[in-house]
């Protein structure tokens, strides 16, 4: 019964994801791909900000960790 439990969520939150799935927006101006363009999401502005916060907060989570096993 587990196991059922198990492949049915799964099937689920894929089928879900699907759903939810949205195509890429088209460059602005209609010209279908010619010249630069548009970036790909407005995420790309922020990587490097979002990457260095990650990593803060997996040092952080780390050492509160080690002090209670220690």
């Amino acid at each position: 019964m587990k196991l059922f439990n198990k492949i049915l969520f799964f099937l689920l939150l894929a089928v879900g994801t699907f759903n939810k799935a949205q195509d890429p927006p088209s460059p602005p101006g209609g010209g279908g791909g010619v010249g630069p363009g548009s970036p790909a999401s407005p995420i790309d502005m922020y990587v490097y900000i979002l990457a260095v916060a990650a990593i803060l907060l997996m040092c952080y989570y780390h050492y509160k960790t080690r002090k209670n096993i220690v």
